[in-house]
């Protein structure tokens, strides 16, 4: 496992309800979170592929290894989560990829939340349904 001693890139991400602490090491590519492998962590490969998606934006996979503790919400959250962590994080790496990760999208958190449940109501809109008798 990583040691503190070894050098690292920072990064928070947050999505829906899920928080993400990334660490990037000067690597090969190995990607552990929650102190799991990648595959073993995500089953789906849609969510290994949001992972890397900041790598794919800067011509940088291969480079760097990721160590990430997420908490929270669901695993597409969890995958959103690392992904904001990931792009931060390779921002400190170098500066000049913040063009490259605003544009698609990557610095952005995404705002949207679970709507609040309502009194009166049986969730967030959906009502009782209507009877006129």
């Amino acid at each position: 496992m990583y040691t503190s001693a070894k050098p690292y890139f920072y990064g928070t991400g947050r999505r829906k309800s899920s928080v993400a602490r990334v660490r990037l090491y000067p690597g090969s590519g190995k990607i552990t979170i929650n102190n799991r492998d990648v595959d073993e962590y995500f089953g789906l490969e849609t969510l290994k592929l949001i992972i890397n998606q900041p790598f794919g934006v800067t011509n940088t996979a291969g480079k760097y290894d990721i160590v990430a503790n997420v908490n929270g919400g669901g695993i597409s959250g969890q995958a959103g989560a690392i992904r904001h962590g990931v792009a931060r994080a390779l921002l400190l790496a170098d500066e000049t990829y913040r063009p490259l990760l605003k544009k698609a999208g990557f610095l952005t958190r995404d705002p949207r939340m679970k709507e609040r449940k309502k009194y009166g109501l049986k969730a967030a809109r959906r009502a009782s349904q209507f009877s006129k008798r």
